[in-house]
């Protein structure tokens, strides 16, 4: 065979391998939720679960992973976003299960669900065993179509008393020396005042092996703990939008020095800066994360600040809303 033969083999070759592809990229683009089984559950869905007439939240994330297979995250009551593998529709009939994530049995959760034009419900089964009822609606995309506009920053700690604040449970938050202070675990503490939009700045200090974390308009959660310098940036360490969000960097420094963080939070998109270094830049925060007062994503919501995990101390906190 010769040369020319060879190039125009090879070029045909690789037009045949370009049309594959573009006939391939050209299905995939087809594909509407719609046309797929199950398509009108794909998407973000905020989660009511009532457990023992408590009304707790949770979240469901469904996506299509190739032409016809649905796939997803879940945040239950407790935790953090939890892949779904596989979930399964037939006629209006939806279900999924997931191994245990900080719980101590081994058994999976499970949840089974009804979508109809009101939005899901069904049951969930865990781990222990419990089983509770749901309900679901579809999550705003809380798009915002203009560049905010500040308002006047608001101190949100007088550096006196918990005058603007209050205790989730039996209170250990206490104001020593100027300083908002729980010196050990126990109740999470919110503020009175809600938000929609806004810049936040506090500052803050822990002891070895503690956790905390800030959680915006008491939803998403920006976790502080106590890691190593050396440990790789992940979601569920400090900085990061616990369970979704990974940090570029690791900016954690060592228990007892006063730590900074500086959020910007329009609409789901958040930029984090911790101790000086933009960690988290203009991302999306899908959901709520694990530890949320609610899943009313749509409202305005307090600053949070977790009690429930070690001691933890605040000074400087100043929100800027957008007016």
């Amino acid at each position: 065979m010769n040369r020319k033969c060879i190039i125009a083999g090879l070029i045909c070759c690789m037009g045949l391998g370009m049309a594959n592809s573009s006939n391939v990229m050209g299905q995939v683009a087809a594909i509407k939720a719609d046309a797929v089984k199950g398509g009108s559950l794909i998407g973000r869905w905020d989660i009511k679960v009532n457990e023992n007439v408590t009304e707790k939240p949770s979240w469901l994330e469904v996506e299509l992973s190739g032409f016809h297979t649905l796939v997803g995250r879940f945040v239950s009551t407790g935790g953090s976003a939890r892949p779904i593998s596989k979930v399964t529709f037939d006629n209006g009939k939806f279900s999924f299960s997931i191994p245990p994530q900080w719980e101590s049995e081994d058994k999976d959760l499970s949840l089974e669900g009804t979508l109809t034009a009101a939005g899901i419900s069904g049951t969930i089964h865990t781990s222990s065993g419990q089983t509770y009822a749901f309900t679901g609606v579809k999550a705003p995309d809380l798009i915002r179509t203009s560049v905010p506009v500040w308002g006047k920053p608001v101190r949100l700690f007088n550096g006196k008393d918990l005058s603007g604040w209050k205790a989730l449970g039996e209170n250990q938050w206490i104001v020593k020396d100027g300083i908002l202070t729980s010196p050990h675990s126990g109740a999470n503490l919110i503020s009175e005042q809600t938000f929609t939009d806004f810049k936040l700045h506090v500052e803050f200090r822990y002891q070895k092996n503690s956790n905390s974390g800030v959680y915006l308009r008491g939803r998403y959660e920006t976790q502080i703990i106590d890691n190593p310098k050396t440990e790789h940036p992940s979601s569920h360490l400090f900085g990061g939008i616990y369970g979704f969000l990974v940090p570029n960097e690791m900016v954690v420094l060592n228990p007892g020095q006063w730590q900074t963080f500086d959020i910007t939070l329009v609409g789901r998109i958040v930029t984090v800066v911790a101790n000086g270094k933009t960690i988290i830049c203009n991302q999306e925060i899908p959901g709520i994360t694990g530890g949320a007062l609610d899943s009313n994503e749509g409202e305005p919501g307090p600053i949070y600040f977790q009690g429930d995990h070690g001691p933890i101390e605040f000074r400087n906190i100043v929100i800027t809303p957008a007016k």
